[in-house]
């Protein structure tokens, strides 16, 4: 049946038996008895003949565009089934939110590596920004970290963990510990710990996200920051499974809600639809595991 709907894309891209025929090498009689067969096993007419032309009805149309993806589908199928059997070697580029901490991650390619030795693993760290970039440009073939973009049909998008936003503020601040809202934050800074480059991004997602309407400083690191939050110069916005990055003898712990809404961050794997592929699954498989 594969072998028929190639013939079928063949003809509906070339509008043309003839064409088609050519393109496939085969001849015009044996294509067109090909169809008649197609269509005899779907039970349904894809073409609607008239003379030497045809239209395509809307059972063929959608058979036309579902077939492509099938086949494309299939010969990733047999390229990455033919990768595993082979003696060469295989890159795996995975990359990781910098600022999430790496146990889950760690785990996970210590049971990949030993899962499948043959595979090199390379691992870049970077912003949620930087890993966007490396991932749309083909540069990495996974991606995991947070979410900050509608999930894109585009990619494969596995979700891992989700996490509370909390607020690090001094000890000295006269609030309590139950949550506070990010509204009444607009009088203290907000910290961003980030390359300057990544600057304006990080703002944006601060802004239109979270809802800061604080003005923004930056830091070079947590301990830099921890200094600005202990002389009351600023808060710093983390989720809570990153507060063990701070010494809470020095700042204060505070869940982060915006109005009557809890604020949550979501972590995924994301990877390319069109580079999905054995290896990338089961390291993804994997990460899914650690998280459980």
């Amino acid at each position: 049946m594969f072998q028929q709907m190639q013939y079928f894309i063949a003809i509906v891209k070339n509008h043309s038996f003839t064409d088609a025929a050519f393109e496939c090498n085969i001849s015009q009689s044996a294509i067109s008895q090909q169809m008649k067969e197609l269509e005899s096993r779907l039970g349904v007419k894809l073409l609607n003949r008239k003379g030497r032309s045809f239209e395509v009805t809307e059972a063929g149309q959608y058979f036309y565009t579902h077939s492509q993806d099938v086949l494309a589908d299939v010969d990733q199928l047999v390229q990455n089934t033919i990768k595993i059997v082979k003696n060469d070697e295989v890159i795996l580029k995975i990359g990781y939110l910098r600022s999430f901490g790496t146990a889950e991650f760690l785990q996970t390619v210590s049971k990949f590596t030993q899962k499948f030795p043959k595979v090199k693993i390379k691992i870049t760290s970077g912003t949620h920004e930087e890993l966007y970039e490396l991932l749309r440009t083909d540069q990495i073939d996974l991606n995991f970290s947070d979410q900050r973009r509608a999930l894109s049909n585009e990619y494969q998008n596995e979700f891992l963990t989700s996490s509370e936003f909390m607020v690090a503020v001094s000890q000295s601040l006269p609030v309590g510990k139950d949550q506070i809202d990010i509204n009444n934050l607009i009088d203290l800074p907000c910290i961003l710990i980030i390359d300057s480059n990544q600057k304006s991004s990080e703002e944006e997602y601060y802004r239109d996200v979270l809802g800061v309407k604080s003005k923004f400083i930056t830091a070079k690191n947590y301990d830099e920051a921890q200094m600005l939050i202990a002389s009351n110069q600023g808060y710093l916005i983390i989720n809570q499974r990153m507060q063990k990055q701070l010494d809470q003898s020095v700042v204060k712990m505070i869940p982060l809600v915006k109005g009557n809404n809890k604020l949550i961050q979501n972590y995924y794997a994301y990877w390319k639809d069109n580079n999905s592929g054995y290896y990338i699954e089961s390291f993804a498989d994997l990460l899914k595991q650690n998280f459980a």
